[in-house]
């Protein structure tokens, strides 16, 4: 017989059996879809080799007046801005104590600090920064004790442990000698709280026991008992930042990158802001400051309750972040959602701003005074799995919700996907507040990335080409990303040997100078006549485009697997190495289905599959 071409049908299908996708490709890992064809994905190496304390959990860029390109950083224990090749620590200071409140006491023999302050009101891995301390007699001199600390454990309401440490991160053990207290002009500078590196259930809205409170009542969430997220969004060329369910941060540029972030209350001029909220946005065009999930303005109408409303939705006075009281001269005020119980996250989206609630996406838009906004429902029915799972593209606002993957471009559209099955039945939907979608406008893609349903740590995602309408799968671990822009690649945060690094993603073909493991693309199965005969494969004709780095050596693999049987396994015939010179494969495999697959796990090599050609020759019913 003669040659029979394959050109796979772009797209990964894994909606029916290995069969049934025949003509397709029905499994892969690290790959994409482009003009129609599979390819491998880019490599990714270190933006910055500097790393970075804690996960990180949103990213935001901008510039600023001066032209300086800055990158916005929170973590579960950190906010920091990013400007070449360091991180400027500009977390918010919680509490700074008055001289002597803090003291010392230490062990002969042991590295372990207790730390004694009244109502510190610290957690866990908090960090505090001392400064005017003595010695304690002996080898923890002042240079141990005047430096930032992260808090190894809390005590109780007025004591935590750290671990002493030399000024180059050595620890350092007491000896006989260090009976002082550090002496009495010790002052604590306490970060703000900590958050959790992953989502715990009955630590939001409703946690009371059934029937406690009054009905339609706030609901006092601490930040710190909670998954930390973040947002962030610019004024001008300031920052505007929020950990969820946590206090309102505003980072002023021209204070320079050494200064911290302070409250937006503390802002000259400030009126009634809220004090707690679950995200912030700043509005499109009209310049309004956005609190979703805001505490409201009390009864008397004289302060904020400092409890979160989950529904509320605040604005400030336009073109004024300071400036949250509603009146007459200004446009400042609030709406509250209907439908649901909480604001899940937001979106800014071209002259209007998306809200999801649990049950429902409303549409924000700027209508002018009085009212300022108008709040449009667009649809119930539909949510978000997480917070960050909304992305915008130039073909509409995507999102994940629990059941499915949806589409806004004025209306919501259900996005038809191929791999649905796959990725909901092995998915941990108790941890959704850490997915998170990203979008890589260069390759039309969209995607998200989650957890897998045997781990709480994100390692899998999933893509989807808007312009092409094929998705894709792999295997990959990141908890935030941003895309080219102002930076010449799309950014993500991950870790290399639990080490937080950002990485610069489409850079070569490598992980960070390694080769990427288990990259791959498998076939449907394909057969004669439906499988009535057996089929013998003889050769396979190759055509691949090699297009990486490892010179004219580079090369993948082309691997046979054949099965009598749609119940049977699989079978590996044959692996086979090929490269860019290679023109023909012989091959010997006999089977009434096979399916071809190509892998690599070589550095430097990236491949872009065309159309395959094989020799198969009709083999006899038995």
């Amino acid at each position: 017989m003669p040659l029979q071409p394959f050109q796979f049908r772009p797209g990964i299908n894994k909606e029916s059996t290995s069969y049934t996708a025949e003509g397709g490709w029905f499994d892969g890992n690290l790959v994409r879809f482009r003009k129609g064809y599979a390819e491998k994905i880019g490599g990714w190496q270190k933006f910055v080799l500097a790393s970075y304390e804690g996960t990180g959990r949103k990213l935001h860029n901008w510039v600023n007046l001066a032209g300086s390109k800055l990158l916005g950083l929170g973590t579960r224990f950190k906010l920091y801005i990013q400007e070449g090749a360091s991180y400027n620590d500009v977390t918010p200071i919680r509490l700074t104590t008055a001289a002597g409140d803090v003291t010392f006491s230490a062990t002969n023999g042991s590295s372990t600090i207790t730390v004694n302050e009244t109502g510190h009101g610290a957690f866990d891995n908090d960090f505090v920064t001392f400064s005017g301390a003595a010695s304690l007699g002996g080898l923890i001199d002042a240079n141990v004790l005047n430096q930032e600390y992260q808090i190894l454990s809390v005590v109780n309401s007025n004591s935590y442990t750290i671990t002493a440490k030399d000024t180059s991160g050595s620890t350092v053990t007491a000896n006989s000698s260090d009976s002082g207290n550090g002496g009495g002009s010790t002052v604590g500078t306490y970060q703000i709280n900590t958050g959790l590196d992953v989502f715990v259930a009955g630590t939001g809205w409703g946690i009371d026991s059934w029937g406690s409170g009054a009905w339609g009542s706030t609901s006092a969430i601490s930040e710190g008992n909670q998954l930390r997220l973040w947002s962030m969004d610019n004024f001008g060329e300031d920052l505007i930042a929020n950990p969820r369910a946590g206090s309102i941060y505003y980072w002023d540029n021209t204070n320079g990158l050494n200064t911290r972030a302070i409250e937006l209350s503390s802002l000259t001029g400030a009126n009634l802001t809220p004090t707690r909220g679950l995200q912030v946005i700043v509005s499109d065009i009209d310049r309004h400051v956005l609190v979703l999930g805001a505490d409201p303005i009390n009864s008397t109408f004289t302060a904020r309750t400092g409890a979160v409303d989950p529904l509320l939705i605040a604005f400030s006075d336009q073109e004024n972040p300071a400036d949250w009281e509603p009146r007459s001269d200004n446009t400042a005020g609030d709406l509250r959602c209907s439908a649901g119980s909480e604001i899940i996250g937001g979106l800014r989206a071209r002259q209007e701003t998306l809200v999801w609630t649990d049950v429902a996406l409303y549409s924000l838009q700027f209508i002018g005074p009085p009212l300022t906004f108008g709040l449009n429902l667009i649809n119930e029915g539909v949510s978000l799995i997480g917070p960050n799972c909304p992305v915008n593209t130039p073909a509409g606002i995507f999102w994940m919700d629990k059941k499915g993957f949806y589409k806004y471009t004025g209306a919501v559209q259900n996005v038809r996907c191929t791999v649905q099955s796959y990725v909901y039945d092995d998915m941990n939907q108790s941890q959704g507040f850490q997915f998170f979608g990203f979008v890589n406008k260069q390759f039309n893609e969209v995607g998200w990335f989650y957890c897998s349903a045997s781990t709480a740590v994100i390692d899998r995602y999933v893509t989807y080409n808007y312009e092409e309408d094929s998705w894709s799968i792999g295997q990959l671990s990141r908890t935030t990303w941003i895309d080219e822009g102002i930076s010449d690649n799309p950014i993500a945060a991950g870790k290399d040997s639990s080490v937080a690094y950002l990485y610069s993603h489409e850079v070569g073909n490598d992980d960070d100078g390694s080769p990427m493991e288990s990259v791959f693309i498998e076939s449907g199965d394909f057969d004669i006549g439906d499988g009535e005969q057996f089929q013998f494969v003889r050769r396979m004709i190759p055509d691949v485009n090699f297009n990486g780095t490892g010179g004219s050596g580079q090369s993948i693999n082309a691997v046979l697997k054949v099965r009598n049987f749609p119940g049977d396994a699989l079978a590996t015939e044959q692996t086979t190495a090929f490269t860019g010179s290679t023109t023909k494969i012989d091959m010997r495999a006999r089977g009434r289905q096979a399916a071809i697959r190509f892998e690599s796990e070589n550095s430097g090599v990236g491949f872009r599959l065309g159309k395959t050609r094989l020799d198969l020759q009709p083999n006899g019913r038995r």
